[in-house]
């Protein structure tokens, strides 16, 4: 079991850049890890996604240019700087993350949520126009 708590959520003005983190309950390096989002109305999308031992990163086609995944090993925290944010970004961001043994699993569907077993509880963030 893994828990996961997200951070760094808030409002910010259309152009102007966020960090999300989001800190798991356990280390690991096989984990793959992933951001989504949902907007009131719409279906959880995914943003981006990596795995943990290290390797590619995945990003939708909306982001990417705009938006960094990373990871902290040591804190066992993972990172979504978000730049250039769109008043239509405005959504609830969570956090997700399942076990694998190998790399090559992330690779399957990584910006798809059934690929997620552990969700964190969400974090709005706001963009304003």
């Amino acid at each position: 079991q893994v828990q996961l708590v997200e951070s760094g959520g808030g409002s910010v003005q259309a152009g102007e850049s966020l960090r999300l983190s989001c800190a798991a309950s356990r280390s690991g390096y096989n984990y793959c890890m992933g951001w989504f989002r949902q907007a009131p109305g719409k279906e959880r999308e995914g943003v981006a996604a990596s795995y943990t031992g290290g390797g590619s990163t995945y990003y939708a086609d909306s982001v990417k240019g705009r938006f960094t995944i990373s990871q902290d090993n040591y804190k066992n925290t993972l990172y979504l700087e978000m730049n250039s944010l769109k008043p239509e970004e405005t959504a609830m961001y969570y956090c997700a993350a399942t076990w694998t043994s190998t790399g090559a699993y992330c690779q399957q569907n990584p910006l798809g949520p059934d690929l997620y077993s552990y969700w964190g509880q969400g974090n709005q963030v706001t963009g304003s126009s």
